[in-house]
């Protein structure tokens, strides 16, 4: 990789945005990158280009974005008018070249209202995968900077299997170079998540037992509280292991599995996470619980198949429950039970790392110690542990070391994943974003269990909207050695 692609951009960047009048867009990259301009993170001089199918004038379109924009003090309102002078919008088809050399003269107008001989351009494809090579193509044909760097940030879905997703590696491959393509995932900018690496390697009271000795079971849990509500036709084309498994929480699970990097550089990080994807045999229908949401049990919320945009009948799993394992020295035998579903009773995503039990304990009804990070929301990282119930008897009650985010650290503002993901792109650092090998290994874990589940018309179990998700979800976790403690134990939520 050449230093230039590493280093914080110099010189004018003009920042390019492929389907700015999207959800994505107008939810997540235009308040990122207004994030980014409050905090002085965007390099001097940046401009940002909007670009999709949608006729709109620059008017229509700073309002489009401003909607979902936060601007509770008068001061933030006069940031946001000047970030939206450094905004443009242009119209143009994903197909058609003369729009994407209308689209290059647009970006060489505002280029050469600046003397900066270096010209680098960022360009983020909030676009759905059907059109990422054509996109791809049109802007390395007729857009792409001769006289700077240009880097390339591509939304998941990557693909819909190992396959698909080997073509459309292929299809980019000639391109764009792999030092120049960013492939988000914003789990990996979540600030719990970048919590991992320090709270493995930088604690030593958790190197000694981070290990098949001293772990019975891992835990990851996605959980949301909303439905598909309306966008159920496009999520019945890749259902939750697509959406949510095989990248989000598969992502968490290399981080919390992976050996100590030799050094923090992105490359040598992304190394470690792919070592220990490899060790990951192909996820079995046996180590797999598949649930559906139905109406809620008042009948207020609707069920996924009452989604008019889902198709009638439909299979479509919007909850699963997986047990992965690692065939290494350090996790051998040790289940990593991922869990995400959609319509749930809250909305969280957590890990939970179960230690073994204390052998020859002399206090027979003490559980056992758990490590809890929680990713979101309301930021934490607890440990359970049996402590004795003060007063005159020797009873036993579970407590918790407890590091909550919002009171220890309330004078700091945890950044929005995607402005910190932007952010890393305009340094050119990669250890936040997936590889094409780890990309690799990670449809070869669920590509077989996906064919499965399509071929042989698996029904999924249903589960009432705002439940705790199918039946069959405590015993499916205790048969992986999970234990649930005999004790009551509520985690004090204090705000």
């Amino acid at each position: 990789m050449s230093e230039n692609n590493k280093a914080q951009l110099t010189g004018v960047t003009t920042i390019i945005v492929l389907g700015a009048s999207g959800d994505l867009a107008k939810k997540k990259t235009y308040p990122a990158l207004f994030g980014l301009y409050r905090n002085d993170f965007l390099p001097e001089g940046t401009r940002i280009i909007g670009y999709s199918r949608s006729k709109l004038s620059n008017e229509s379109f700073y309002e489009r974005i401003s909607g979902y924009m936060k601007t509770p003090t008068e001061e933030i309102k006069v940031q946001l008018s000047k970030f939206l002078k450094l905004c443009t919008y242009v119209s143009g088809q994903y197909d058609v070249e003369e729009d994407y050399q209308k689209l290059n003269k647009v970006v060489e107008d505002i280029e050469n209202s600046s003397n900066s001989k270096e010209k680098n351009r960022v360009f983020y494809m909030a676009l759905p995968p059907s059109v990422f090579v054509p996109v791809a193509k049109g802007l390395k044909k007729n857009v792409y900077s001769k006289n700077g760097v240009n880097r390339l940030i591509v939304e998941k879905p990557f693909g819909m299997d190992l396959d698909s997703s080997r073509e459309l590696g292929r299809a980019l491959a000639p391109l764009w170079k792999e030092e120049e393509t960013y492939r988000i995932d914003h789990y990996l900018g979540k600030e719990m998540v970048k919590n991992l690496l320090i709270i493995r390697f930088s604690n030593i009271i958790f190197s000694a037992i981070w290990n098949r000795q001293s772990i019975s079971n891992v835990q990851i849990t996605f959980k949301e509280k909303i439905g598909t509500e309306g966008r159920g036709g496009y999520f019945d084309e890749f259902g939750i292991i697509r959406d949510v498994m095989q990248n989000h929480i598969l992502q968490i699970l290399s981080i919390v599995a992976m050996e100590r990097p030799v050094s923090l550089s992105s490359e040598d990080v992304r190394d470690e996470k792919v070592r220990v994807l490899r060790c990951i045999p192909p996820v079995k229908l046996q180590d797999v619980l598949l649930g559906q949401y139905t109406k809620s049990e008042d009948g207020t919320n609707p069920g996924y198949l009452d989604d008019n945009t889902v198709p009638p009948g439909s299979n479509c799993p919007t909850f699963a429950a997986a047990t992965l394992f690692i065939n290494n020295d350090r996790w051998e035998g040790v289940p990593f039970i991922l869990k995400c579903g959609k319509a749930l009773n809250e909305p969280k995503t957590e890990i939970r790392i179960q230690f073994q039990d204390v052998p020859g304990n002399v206090f027979k009804n003490s559980s056992r110690n758990e490590l809890v990070i929680r990713v979101q929301p309301n930021e934490a990282v607890y440990m359970k542990m049996t402590n004795k119930l003060p007063g005159l008897s020797m009873d036993t009650v579970i407590s918790e070391l407890d590091l909550t985010y919002h009171r220890r650290f309330s004078d700091f503002v945890i950044p929005d994943a995607y402005e910190s993901l932007i952010l890393d792109v305009l340094k050119g650092d990669h250890s936040n974003f997936v590889r094409d090998d780890e990309l690799d290994a990670a449809w070869k874990i669920f590509t077989p269990i996906l064919h499965q589940i399509k071929e042989e018309k698996i029904k999924p179990l249903p589960y009432a909207f705002g439940s705790r998700g199918p039946s069959g979800i405590d015993e499916f976790v205790s048969k992986y050695g999970f234990k649930r403690s005999t004790q009551e134990y509520n985690w004090p939520s204090r705000q």
